[in-house]
């Protein structure tokens, strides 16, 4: 392999891991969760590294004498692009021992970081075979120094992939823009990653210098499989399982201005083994294989018993039609996920920042500590747009909470306008900002302002968590 090449995975593998670890070192893991069920964040990068670049190592080992370095960069592009795509489908949240190892925001942060870079890289691919001619195999290049060929059936599965893949993207990022359900969004990004990986195993195999080794294809194909099976997993044996753990809606009730409370209780079995702050996948009304079901944020308390209950505001897609829920529904619950939990955190107090609807979790954070007679001082900030969004004020009957509404009553005596670094200051001293804990679920834009108010105060990073689940 060509010198210049060398040094450009070198130093290309350092700059990701480095991005990765600090990716990974924005969420201090409570020990709790680490548990034998929960990977380390380190061995989850050490093991994300090894598989994105184990493809780019066997190549060097069974790939013949190099090329010029153009045409060594550009099978490089491909194979480290393949090899990410193939890696992403374990990204995809659903797997418990990665998302509540590392938390649900760097697991998903992670996994559109990686996905970008797997478009560029895969878009460059072609590009830098600058020179190459086309042909198929020839009597003098026994070595297949021409890896382009003229086989159009192995050209046309990398071709149709170079369309579709940026096409995947594009769509991942503007979906909160397009007009068109999550369920759909949902199916169409698994069909698309899934044809992708197809079409890019038979482009790698028949139309690649690489991987047409023996051992590439091995390789290749056992990746591929590992990944398909990780939909199949997602898909087919979690459904399985939860056909055996239904569950059934117990009450739908009104809190506020388009917000619900909906409680479902376990039918046959124990219930769910949570932590308070932990969302689900919830499955209302459809068969456990339905790709209709969305993430809501636990609001009850594990020590309230086995009942499980959401706040639930009408956005839109599912939540829109949450009044119209009939009790005695048929539910399924795939969980728990997410690492916003304070249990085993050790810090004096903990400050609470909610945005709308994001009280969800945090109200189940508040009632399990109340349970439990947690003696951490709370502070509690809690903003909305009007009054009558405000839900379950008696139990956030807490020694400090601050109400805000963005469009206040006249007689309103709390504050006014938004979450804002002015509030925060008058809110928490300069002792609370270095020594709390910091646990905030909103809007996006609420947390970022606060993340990055907090980081410029001086509070260690491991002492803020956040937890979203809308991505750009």
């Amino acid at each position: 392999m060509n010198a210049k090449w060398k040094n450009w995975l070198s130093n290309w593998t350092e700059k990701t891991s480095n991005e990765l670890a600090l990716r990974t070192k924005e969420i201090e893991i409570p020990k709790k969760a680490l548990q034998k069920n929960h990977m380390k964040p380190r061995l989850l990068l050490l093991l994300y590294l090894f598989a994105v670049t184990l493809p780019l190592a066997v190549s060097r080992l069974v790939g013949g004498p190099p090329r010029v370095f153009w045409q060594e960069l550009a099978s490089g592009l491909g194979i480290l692009a393949f090899s990410i795509i193939l890696v992403e489908f374990v990204l995809s949240g659903r797997f418990k021992s990665i998302s509540n190892g590392v938390g649900m925001d760097v697991t998903m942060r992670v996994h559109q970081m990686m996905a970008r870079i797997a478009l560029v890289f895969a878009l460059l691919h072609p590009l830098l075979y600058q020179g190459t001619p086309s042909g198929g195999p020839r009597p003098w290049d026994p070595t297949r120094q021409l890896t382009i060929t003229t086989d159009l059936a192995s050209l046309s599965t990398g071709i149709l992939a170079f369309v579709l893949l940026p096409s995947l993207v594009l769509l991942a990022i503007g979906r909160t823009q397009l007009d068109y359900k999550y369920e759909t969004w949902r199916l169409m990004h698994g069909i698309g990653a899934l044809l992708i990986a197809a079409l890019l195993l038979h482009h790698s195999v028949y139309a690649g210098r690489y991987g047409s080794q023996p051992a590439m294809t091995w390789l290749w194909s056992v990746m591929t499989g590992v990944s398909v099976g990780s939909l199949i997993y997602v898909y087919l044996i979690q459904p399985l399982r939860k056909l055996r753990r239904p569950w059934h809606v117990i009450s739908v009730t009104r809190l506020a201005q388009k917000q619900w409370q909906l409680t479902v209780s376990p039918k046959g079995h124990a219930g769910l083994d949570y932590q308070a702050g932990q969302f689900v996948w919830l499955n209302v009304g459809h068969s456990p294989f339905s790709v209709k079901e969305n993430p809501f944020s636990i609001s009850s308390a594990p020590n309230s018993g086995p009942d499980v209950s959401f706040i639930i505001k009408e956005l839109g897609d599912f939540s829109q039609t949450v009044g119209q829920i009939e009790i005695g529904s048929r539910a399924y619950l795939d969980g728990p996920f997410g690492s916003l939990t304070v249990e085993g955190r050790t810090e004096p107090g903990i400050a609470f920042i909610a945005g709308g609807v994001g009280i969800s979790p945090l109200l189940g954070i508040v009632r399990q500590m109340r349970l439990t007679k947690d003696p951490r001082r709370v502070k509690l900030i809690y903003g909305n747009r009007v009054v009558d969004q405000i839900v379950c004020r008696q139990d956030l009957d807490l020694e400090d909470v601050t109400y805000v509404l963005s469009e206040p009553p006249e007689d309103w005596e709390g504050e006014v306008g938004l979450i804002d670094t002015a509030l925060l200051d008058r809110v928490f001293s300069s002792q609370e900002k270095k020594e709390w804990l910091f646990v905030m679920c909103g809007p996006a834009v609420m947390m970022d302002l606060v993340e990055g108010y907090l980081v410029s105060s001086g509070t260690p990073s491991n002492r803020i968590l956040s937890e979203r689940f809308d991505y750009d």
